[in-house]
């Protein structure tokens, strides 16, 4: 049975977190996010027997709605592959679709891969490390229909090579896990202001001009409720901005975006349920509790929601 008393108290927890949602902002992380690669992903499996040599299948959905309106859904393909006793890879494959104020776009997204190696594996908790990328599928230079170029709210991919790498701390009742990201070049998204001749809808996005992402850092926290069939999780995930993303054209200097560094903050629940030892469904919800001041990479949501469902063979 689920421990009904703290459980109540981490619903009241994360309620009160959530509720003040009308004041302050979040940003998720991205579509195809590091934050769900490896040993950084949520609602991780624990067991005495640890099941990361499994090979499974899980086909998600994705809903995510931004401060400016648009609303992107991306159905996902998360392939994981057993290697060893101890070790695993990871593929997710993502299709967009981006509707908003300035068009709609669709498209592949980022190709996300990660080898993941339980460093220790205890019957009371265990120790993953996770290495990878991200492989674009475009450059982020999606235009509109009169043919003028989008933010990158609008991007099915962030247009660059990334390296990841991550490592968990797992129990049947907690996770904790930490995880670094790196943009190794600039895309090449060409939205500005000016290409866009003041169009007030268009001058609410912040410019991204060859942009160069900051290097993040994520902390996962989350409190897991398991039972044989059911299991229910509640957390929170920060993903803190190093340095100032940059901008430029080919032409000038390149400008530091002032209020790009710093934490977001995202409240997080979930749920799931066994039909079997080898098929699962999962569902998550996420809020907004804290965001920087811009987001030029168009990570920036008010809330996300997934629903998948997952086959291990």
């Amino acid at each position: 049975m689920w421990p009904k008393i703290h459980f109540g108290r981490a619903v009241l927890f994360i309620f009160i977190l959530l509720s003040i949602h009308k004041t302050v902002y979040s940003q998720g992380c991205s579509d195809a996010g590091f934050c769900t690669m490896g040993a950084m992903r949520p609602n991780q499996s624990f067991g005495a027997k640890n099941t990361i040599k499994l090979r499974s299948v899980e086909l998600l959905q994705y809903a995510g709605y931004t401060h400016f309106k648009d609303l992107i859904i991306t159905s996902l393909a998360d392939i994981n592959l057993g290697i060893g006793k101890r070790g695993s890879a990871q593929i997710k494959l993502p299709y967009t679709s981006v509707t908003g104020s300035l068009g709609k776009t669709q498209g592949m997204g980022d190709i996300s891969y990660s080898y993941t190696y339980a460093v220790v594996a205890k019957a009371n908790y265990q120790i993953l490390a996770t290495l990878g990328g991200k492989i674009p599928t475009n450059g982020a230079d999606k235009y509109s229909s009169d043919n003028r170029p989008l933010p990158m709210y609008y991007q099915t991919s962030l247009g660059t090579f990334d390296g990841v790498a991550g490592i968990s701390f797992l129990t049947r009742n907690w996770l904790l896990a930490t995880g670094f990201q790196h943009a190794f070049n600039a895309n090449q998204n060409e939205f500005r202001w000016s290409v866009w001749n003041g169009n007030p809808l268009a001058i609410q996005y912040p410019p991204s001009w060859n942009l160069k992402r900051g290097n993040d850092v994520m902390f996962r926290i989350e409190r897991n409720f398991r039972s044989t069939k059911w299991n229910g999780y509640l957390g929170l995930l920060t993903i803190y901005r190093i340095n100032k993303d940059e901008i430029s054209n080919t032409e000038t200097t390149t400008k530091l975006v002032n209020g790009s560094t710093g934490a977001a903050v995202t409240g997080l629940a979930g749920i799931g349920y066994k039909f079997s030892t080898k098929v699962a469904v999962k569902a998550m919800f996420g809020d907004k509790l804290i965001k920087r001041v811009t987001n030029p990479d168009g990570l920036s949501r008010e809330w996300v929601a997934t629903l998948s469902i997952e086959v291990k063979f």
